[in-house]
């Protein structure tokens, strides 16, 4: 069996918008065919960090239900130990996740009910995963810079988590 590595790096003075289709591309390439949903997301928060400058946190929450209870439940992520368990409706993941809006917070001190699993923390993206309507996982980035993420970012990650959402 033949080992196949990958090397995928943007190049050094790509636009926003190239970044992220480069690494739409890269991550449609990586997961195309790979129906475990774990090696999935493994690939894809390493392509995040390797991708995104100025992250201190990338991956995924899953949505996990129990009876009629559902919360998001820590997936693979590059970064700090993060909050295992969140619920829906509480901070920037769980605002995501209980409504399936895409969540762009430029301070997350001042957004209401911030959990903060890593105090280097200052700006976060977070984007749902939808899959037949209903939130299956979120993909949540965060940075110790203020205001790190923009429209064009949420636009990305919001393709990326389109291309995954039959993959994880």
């Amino acid at each position: 069996m033949a080992i196949i590595m990958f090397d995928f790096r943007p190049g050094p003075e790509v636009s926003t918008a190239e970044r992220w289709q480069q690494l739409t591309e890269a991550a449609d390439a990586l997961t195309q065919g790979e129906r475990d949903p774990v090696a999935n997301m493994a690939n894809v928060a390493a392509l995040l960090w390797e991708f995104l400058p100025d992250l201190n946190w990338a991956g995924f929450y899953r949505m996990i239900a129990e009876g009629d209870a559902r919360e998001l439940v820590l997936g693979p992520f590059i970064g700090r130990p993060a909050c295992i368990r969140i619920a829906l409706g509480r901070g920037v993941c769980g605002t995501a996740a209980q409504s399936g809006e895409t969540q762009l917070v430029e301070d997350v001190h001042q957004f209401p009910g911030h959990i903060p699993c890593d105090a280097a923390s200052r700006s976060e993206l977070v984007v749902p995963v939808l899959r037949g309507g209903a939130v299956i996982a979120v993909i949540d980035l965060d940075s110790p810079l203020p205001a790190r993420f923009d429209d064009e970012d949420a636009k990305g990650l919001k393709r990326l988590a389109e291309l995954l959402s039959a993959r994880i």
